[in-house]
């Protein structure tokens, strides 16, 4: 069996590390927060080379805060895309506001900054970009229209970490950066965990207030916050982990050339481009197919496991019938809904697993 994602593997690569980092824990009781969380704040704030990092406790909660951050509130409008997460629409939802959604781009599915500036109203108090699969949005187009209005650019980055873009980090261009560190993310806990990333002093300060109770000390509450922090045995985990993130994305990143290099040829398969400017980091392979689903039913018999992010857009979600938006509205995300495969990928996945993923699909057009 290929599995999508091997987890254990992982562990197993650094099981000395990890279990000396957790056993640290265990023995200082500190398991809120403390010295290993701020610890990994400030490595990951040099990482993606910005002032700040807060640590929560998911990356939902990392949105709903740079949300809260930004001004967001009742009655203003968020701009984002259907083709995601449902958590990016989650957390503009509970901010009280309305997501407004623009259709992807048809070669990397990020957001099209053509559609952009037709959505704006004086309501518009956000953008939030996702960085999907790893591949950062095109953040110039995005800028410029943002600023000419004053809207704050929030990136989802949740599956971004270490992707760039003209040389700069995710989560650094815009005025927030949000990370998932949920376990399958290319930097991921043994459990739940989130951060956000800004070079903003004001709101570094504010956030950290509203992930611990709105509190700036002790039963000292200046804002209605909420429980988002984050545990420390987490934050020692992420920190260990943090040291392997590098050479992890460019093992992610060679698994990508090599299904790029057997499956691009391919008549019936279109296999994802990495923008000249950018630095992908395949936190996803997908490939588009309208045969799709037969694929994936081929690669199951083959004892292949495989992924679909996302097979329904969000604006076609039973939760958010109350939008208003029908089938159609957005047509290059509702394609790409029922295109797209994702194929195993992870750092410590063996070469010749990739061919057999390869040969495996194109046994599938064959016979």
């Amino acid at each position: 069996m290929i599995p999508f994602l091997d987890l254990k593997a992982q562990y197993q690569s650094i099981k000395s590390e990890i279990d000396a980092a957790v056993l640290g824990v265990l023995a200082s009781g500190q398991y809120i927060l403390g010295e290993e969380v701020a610890s990994l704040e400030q490595e990951f704030a040099d990482y993606c080379d910005v002032k700040h990092a807060i640590a929560v406790n998911t990356g939902t909660s990392a949105l709903h805060l740079s949300l809260l951050a930004a001004g967001v509130g009742p009655g203003d409008e968020v701009i984002t895309v259907p083709f995601t997460f449902v958590a990016t629409v989650s957390a503009i939802c509970y901010a009280g506001a309305r997501p407004v959604f623009v259709d992807v781009e048809p070669v990397t599915l990020t957001m099209d900054p053509a559609q952009l500036e037709a959505k704006i109203t004086p309501r518009t108090k956000a953008i939030v970009p996702v960085h999907l699969y790893g591949q950062m949005a095109d953040m110039d187009a995005i800028r410029a229209i943002a600023d000419h209005y004053r809207i704050p650019v929030i990136e989802d980055a949740c599956q971004a970490h270490g992707a760039q873009y003209k040389g700069a980090r995710a989560g650094s261009i815009g005025a927030s950066g949000c990370f998932s560190f949920y376990p399958g993310k290319n930097l991921g806990a043994c459990g739940e965990g989130g951060i956000v990333v800004t070079n903003s002093d004001d709101q570094a300060k504010t956030m950290r207030m509203l992930r611990d109770w709105g509190q700036e000390q002790r039963y000292h509450h200046l804002l209605k916050g909420f429980n988002y922090r984050m545990d420390a045995i987490q934050g020692a985990i992420l920190r260990i982990k943090l040291r392997h993130l590098e050479a992890w994305t460019e093992a992610r990143r060679a698994h990508g050339r090599r299904y790029s290099l057997l499956l691009g040829g391919s008549a019936n398969l279109r296999t994802p481009v990495e923008i000249t400017d950018r630095r992908h980091v395949y936190h996803v392979y997908a490939i588009r197919s309208r045969d799709r689903d037969e694929l994936q039913r081929v690669l199951s018999a083959e004892g292949i496991q495989s992924g679909l992010h996302y097979p329904i857009p969000v604006h076609l979600q039973k939760a958010h019938a109350d939008l208003g938006y029908r089938p159609g509205d957005f047509p290059i995300s509702e394609v790409a809904a029922r295109e797209v495969l994702s194929l195993p990928i992870y750092p410590e996945m063996p070469a010749r697993h990739v061919d057999q993923v390869a040969a495996a699909l194109e046994y599938a057009y064959v016979s």
